[in-house]
């Protein structure tokens, strides 16, 4: 039996022992709660948690028109509690909207792909259904449509699947669902080894050679031997090389603001690097970033050196560049290094970064090149 009592300061108190038989309460604060609503919602608890009890999950017709019309105060306290699970009333494209409108100083890569994550979720989902109607079932018919289709890469579905994953748990986070339905659905990998390329060191000497100014072959020593970013390259300043401590310079990661560890980190001046730097500043003393020129889309403009170089396309240039360096300095100082070095974790490393290379085939065969 559930106990109500009038609060001193307005309002009720509604206490109560659920089928664990812990004691709960609801509170109504304020003076807009008449005692009709105070002992509908008495009736309305006492009803749910003797269902709970009893094991019974069939709904009775009078409780769910109540719960569903009752003020979302209410609603909410009950969903809390765990005594009903309420279909809210909003929509999928309501659910994104709020998402994206939520994040308004989004780095413009990422909100793109949320963007895109978006539209291959509106491929298969209307944007009217109720987000607490969807189930998991649902959600798996929605990846075997994006895996059947023919479109995309596995990676591709693997990164919209997570896009996904974090708008439900946002809606969790507010309160707009109990559980979310993507849940328990697996998002697969990343990895897609058809387009790893390692860029060994004769290739990347070659294409030092082939670059048209000496801004670009630094862009291409700081991502195949300093295994930066593209958004590191572009944001690093003459001011974060050396310094202080001249054996190292600071790599921004703009994409990573929110989290401090991931944002900046230190990379070794490696001889190859300084080398390339120092041609560069002779006459740039005066500018505050390395880069200078607008480089709207660095992957095409790396594979024409590439060609010109005679090594033909690489997929994913500064990914593999990246990749590459990784796998040497794994290799060269060992996997901690490369996880500070490069400013991801080894089990990053391991699934999305590491290479297995000729070379080391090689050396496993007693026959090193």
């Amino acid at each position: 039996m559930a106990t109500l009592q009038k609060r001193t300061n307005g309002g009720w108190e509604l206490q109560f022992r659920d089928e664990h038989h812990r004691k709960q309460t609801i509170t109504l604060s304020g003076r807009k709660y008449k005692e009709r609503i105070a002992l509908q919602l008495k009736d309305t608890v006492e009803v749910l948690v003797d269902k709970r009890v009893n094991n019974d999950p069939r709904q009775d017709p009078t409780v769910k028109t109540w719960v569903e019309n009752a003020p979302p105060e209410i609603q909410r306290k009950l969903t809390r509690l765990g005594l009903y699970h309420l279909p809210l009333k909003r929509t999928v494209k309501e659910l994104w909207n709020a998402f994206l409108q939520a994040r308004p100083n989004m780095h413009e890569p990422t909100l793109n792909t949320y963007i895109h994550a978006q539209a291959r979720f509106f491929m298969f989902f209307k944007p009217d259904e109720l987000i607490g109607e969807l189930t998991q079932d649902r959600m798996r018919e929605w990846k075997s449509f994006l895996q059947d289709c023919g479109k995309y890469a596995d990676a591709t579905i693997t990164g919209t699947i997570t896009k996904a994953k974090t708008v439900f748990n946002w809606a969790k986070e507010h309160k707009w669902l109990i559980n979310s339905p993507l849940d328990g659905v697996g998002r697969g990998s990343y990895r897609n080894e058809d387009r790893d390329r390692f860029i060994t060191q004769a290739e990347y000497r070659k294409l030092l050679d082939a670059c048209p100014s000496q801004e670009w072959r630094v862009i291409i020593t700081l991502a195949r031997i300093g295994g930066l970013h593209p958004n590191e390259i572009k944001s690093l300043r003459w001011s974060d090389i050396g310094g202080a401590k001249n054996d190292r310079f600071r790599a921004l990661n703009s994409k990573m603001r929110q989290n401090r560890k991931m944002y900046e980190r230190e990379v070794p001046l490696f001889p190859e690097i300084v080398a390339e730097l120092d041609k560069l500043r002779q006459g740039n003393e005066d500018k505050e970033f390395v880069v200078n020129r607008s480089h709207k889309n660095l992957a095409a403009c790396f594979n024409r050196i590439a060609k010109k170089a005679g090594i033909g396309t690489i997929p994913r240039p500064f990914d593999n560049m990246r990749a590459s360096r990784a796998t040497e300095v794994c290799n060269e100082y060992g996997a901690k290094k490369e996880s500070v070095w490069l400013g991801h974790s080894t089990k990053t490393a391991m699934q999305y970064y590491l290479m297995v290379t000729d070379e080391d085939y090689a050396v496993a065969a007693g026959k090193r090149r």
